[in-house]
Order: structure tokens, then C-alpha cells, then sequence
């Protein structure tokens, strides 16, 4: 009976067999620096104002950052230069935040070009997903205006 997926119970009832329950401790507190490079060939940095852009030079100590994982699919992005944190707002702005807080938790996805996506684990604009993103001239997209397939939001994380 057990091999077919079965299980009997006492009084001769048959359950169906669970599913093994798979336990990713292993994921959480993951930690690695990287450098995010976005598409549009910007490094993400968060300055030292906690300001979120992008920078074309490869040497700037604030695009340096700390990856952690939060959940299972789940992580935290923080400035190592400036200690800030990469937050979406509920209306959907790019911040870099003090303290770690809600709008730091963003989905990380790994697209099937290769690249990843970062978006905000909390807020959703009118049942869309907010991701983080730069425009051609480095600044930071507003949620609202992106979507996952838009090449803005994606980036290669790049060892340090």
C-alpha cells in the first residue's frame, strides 16, 4: 500500500501519502557582495544622502553591495559605502533606508537571460509588482512604471 502513495490508517481508511516538507535553512542568512549592473550598463549605488542612481564607473566605493537573504527567495540590499539600505516605497520610489524596515524586502528573480530582478516583497501597485530599475541616464524608475520584462529592471550581480 505505502509504495502506490498510500498510507492505511487504522480502521482500514487510505490517506494519501504527504509531501516531504524541504527545509531551505541553508538559504537564510546568506550573505555576498556584489556590484548590480544594470542593463542600461549602470552600477547601482545608494550615496551617502541614502539617494538611489546609477554610476557608469566600475571604481565607485558606493556601488559595492551586501546581498542577504531575508527568506526563501527573499533579500535585503544594503550600501556597504554608505550603510543604507535599498527600499521601495509603497508608492513605488527608490530610497535607500537607515534602519531595515518593510520596504527593504525585495524578491530577487533570476530571469531566463541570465539576469535578476529585485522586486519589493510588500507593495504591489494595482496588483502589479514594483522592481527596481534605471533609466537609460541612471536614475531610479518609479515602481508604478515598471514591469519584469522591461529591460531597465534587470541587472547581473557581479562578484567584488
Amino acid at each position: 500500500e505505502r509504495r502506490r502513495g498510500w498510507e492505511l490508517k487504522r480502521g482500514g481508511i487510505r490517506v494519501p501519502l504527504g509531501r516531504h516538507v524541504r527545509s531551505y535553512n541553508h538559504l537564510q542568512g546568506d550573505v555576498r557582495q556584489r556590484k548590480l549592473f544594470s542593463f542600461q550598463k549602470f552600477f547601482l549605488r545608494i550615496d551617502t544622502n541614502g539617494r538611489v542612481n546609477g554610476t557608469k564607473s566600475r571604481e565607485d566605493p558606493l556601488s559595492i553591495l551586501e546581498i542577504t537573504s531575508v527568506d526563501v527567495g527573499v533579500v535585503a540590499i544594503k550600501g556597504l559605502g554608505s550603510n543604507y539600505y535599498l527600499a521601495i516605497s509603497r508608492k513605488g520610489v527608490l530610497y535607500g533606508a537607515r534602519e531595515f524596515g518593510i520596504d527593504c524586502t525585495l524578491k530577487e528573480r533570476i530571469e531566463e537571460n541570465g539576469y535578476n530582478t529585485y522586486a519589493s516583497a510588500e507593495w504591489r501597485n494595482k496588483k502589479r509588482q514594483m522592481f527596481v530599475g534605471l533609466s537609460v541616464h541612471g536614475r531610479p524608475l518609479r515602481g508604478k512604471k515598471t514591469r519584469r520584462r522591461k529591460m531597465a529592471t534587470h541587472f547581473l550581480p557581479i562578484m567584488v
